[in-house]
């Protein structure tokens, strides 16, 4: 990430300068909507919008029928796609995006215990699997939930259309990897499903998918029928590591002892199957199976105990200390999931239609990608020199405004923690890193000053607005 990544008026014009939405202006009204919106991604339109042409643009644009969710999100996905040589992890997960009760809104689908109302969301989140470094959307989609049917048969079930599908329809967006490059598909229990299997497979990439059936039936490899809970346990220990978990509410930091253990495995097709298996030639499929069990957890703590199915053919312990090590980095997504919510605050926006929800999510999604990259760069290089990363002018707003005696230069880490401490966060040794809330306070303050100074100096053409 470079200083120019950083600097709105120029991400704006790179994630969707390239829309086609079938007019110019539109365009145009698009790239100055995402900049305005990355400045202050929590606040509200009429916030976020500098002018009141600004806002009745904004407004015009969501209300146009010519304009969808798909036309703006395409431009960023296809740019995510074409990633380059390296290896890359696609971090899938569904999130609901609720905006509560408010019934009014005709066309929106109930969400959780149905007291709400909304749609799901389903990313696919592409990571360089060895540096983290945050690539972008690699595809997602909205879905809808479809009431279901008194008496519902489940032959009935699997021929309508179904939350589980998302799975499928992003890793068939997301496509093969182009040349030079190799995804990795990383699934959590959600995508335990036949289907998603061969829609992985179809696509020709690989997977890591953490098991939720473990009494389902197996085959192993001396053509045995068994369960698969069954077979694990009877797999030798392979090895054993120790993995550092985060402090988590009511879980303080600790450090788990883990037992690995590895084997192989086929799984025939299901009796109910869906049309997409249906069209495919059949026979069972062939994956390794990577078992992780905590030993020896301290007391009142559930004990980790991940079965992983992988597309890789595991040989030895570091083999599958890679695979697991794929799945280690999944809680990237739910980043990504906060960004959205918290840092973006999709679910508080006040429209009044699913198809201009469904518009905002596509430039918001967008704006959340570029707040959860900014926040990586302080986990991912903490001691890199901040000048590499973020414009002159950021630091010197930042030190200046600090508490802290004058320094003229910070470290990556340093200038976040000073930023977040301008959103409120109190900095002690024992207060770790600061989290999503005071960050996003931290940087709209920032920002707030940034937007001060350039009209200050908007008039003095020498002077760069982005700093």
């Amino acid at each position: 990430m470079t200083a120019l990544d950083l600097c709105t008026a120029s991400w704006a014009r790179q994630q969707f300068g390239a829309c086609d939405l079938g007019d110019q202006r539109r365009s145009k009204r698009l790239v100055n909507m995402a900049e305005h919106m990355a400045n202050n991604p929590s606040a509200s339109f009429p916030d976020q919008m500098e002018t009141w042409g600004d806002l009745k643009a904004a407004y015009c644009l969501f209300d146009s029928q010519s304009v969808t969710f798909e036309m703006i999100s395409q431009p960023h996905w296809q740019s995510v796609r074409a990633c380059g040589a390296g290896r890359y992890l696609i971090l899938g997960d569904t999130t609901e995006i609720d905006f509560g009760i408010r019934r009014a809104i005709e066309g929106l689908a109930p969400t959780g215990n149905g007291r709400g109302y909304g749609f799901l969301v389903h990313s696919g989140l592409m990571v360089d699997a060895d540096s983290e470094r945050i690539i972008g959307l690699s595809a997602q989609t909205i879905h809808y939930r479809q009431p279901v049917a008194k008496n519902e048969t489940a032959s009935q079930r699997m021929s309508r259309d179904r939350a589980s599908q998302v799975w499928g329809k992003v890793i068939d967006q997301t496509g093969p990897a182009p040349d030079g490059a190799e995804f990795v598909h990383v699934l959590d229990r959600g995508a335990d499903n036949f289907e998603v299997f061969c829609h992985l497979q179809d696509q020709r990439v690989h997977w890591v998918v953490r098991a939720s059936q473990l009494h389902r039936n197996i085959i192993t490899p001396s053509g045995e029928k068994t369960a698969l809970n069954k077979y694990i346990n009877a797999l030798p220990v392979a090895g054993t590591y120790a993995l550092k978990l985060r402090a988590r509410p009511r879980q303080p930091a600790r450090t788990a002892k883990l037992e690995v253990r590895y084997g192989r495995l086929s799984m025939s097709e299901p009796v109910l199957k869906s049309a997409y298996v249906k069209q495919r030639d059949g026979g069972p499929m062939t994956m390794s199976v990577v078992d992780v069990r905590e030993v020896d957890a301290p007391p009142g703590v559930t004990p980790i105990a991940w079965v992983l199915y992988t597309s890789r053919t595991i040989n030895n312990f570091e083999e599958a200390r890679t695979i697991i090590g794929y799945y280690e980095k999944r809680w990237l997504i739910e980043e990504y999931h906060k960004a959205l919510k918290t840092g973006c605050r999709v679910e508080a926006r006040q429209l009044k239609s699913p198809q201009r929800l469904e518009t905002m999510l596509g430039l918001m999604a967008v704006v959340a990608v570029r707040l959860l990259q900014l926040k990586s760069v302080a986990r991912t290089q903490p001691q890199r020199p901040a000048q590499e990363v973020v414009p002159p002018l950021w630091i010197a707003m930042l030190i200046a405004v600090s508490k802290q005696p004058r320094r003229r230069e910070l470290t990556v880490n340093q200038f976040y923690r000073e930023l977040a401490k301008l959103g409120g966060f109190i900095g002690r040794k024992s207060d770790g890193q600061p989290g999503w809330i005071t960050i996003w306070r931290g940087w709209e303050k920032l920002n707030l000053m940034i937007r001060g100074h350039n009209r200050l100096n908007e008039r003095q053409p020498q002077r760069q607005n982005c700093g």
